[in-house]
C-alpha cells in the first residue's frame, strides 16, 4: 500500500522528534534550520545552484538542523553522520542528505524524491 503525502509527513515529524531526541541522548544540541521551503524560495536557490525548485522541504517532508556539540557550531557532513546513520536506520524512506554533501539535511522520500 502506498502512503499518501499526509501520512508520510505525520511519519516525518514523528520520526524528527525521535531524531532530535537521540541527539540529545548523544550529548549534543539542535537548532532548527529550514524545514519548510516556498515554491518562491525553492526557485530562488535553484537559480543560484543551491537547491532544486522541486525540493522535498517545500513538502514538508525535510528538514536542516544545526548541530552543537559541547557548545560548537559543527556545519560538516562528518559531525552529523551518527545522527545520519541514526535516521537512516529509523524507516526504509528516511534519507540523510550527507550522501549529496548536506549533511544537516534530513529528508523522507516521496514521489521517488530523496
Amino acid at each position: 500500500m502506498s502512503l499518501t503525502l499526509r501520512q508520510k509527513q505525520s511519519i516525518f515529524v514523528q520520526l524528527v522528534g525521535r531524531l532530535i531526541h537521540y541527539a540529545y541522548s548523544q550529548g549534543h544540541e539542535l537548532t532548527f534550520g529550514e524545514a519548510h521551503r516556498s515554491p518562491e524560495e525553492a526557485a530562488r536557490l535553484a537559480a543560484l545552484g543551491k537547491g532544486t525548485k522541486n525540493s522535498l522541504h517545500g513538502d514538508r517532508l525535510a528538514i536542516d538542523l544545526n548541530l552543537f556539540i559541547n557548545g560548537t557550531y559543527r556545519r560538516s557532513t562528518e559531525a552529523h553522520r551518527p545522527l545520519g546513520d541514526y535516521w537512516e536506520s529509523l524507516h526504509p524512506d528516511c534519507r540523510w542528505g550527507g550522501h549529496f554533501g548536506d549533511g544537516n539535511h534530513y529528508s523522507f522520500t516521496h514521489g521517488g524524491r530523496k
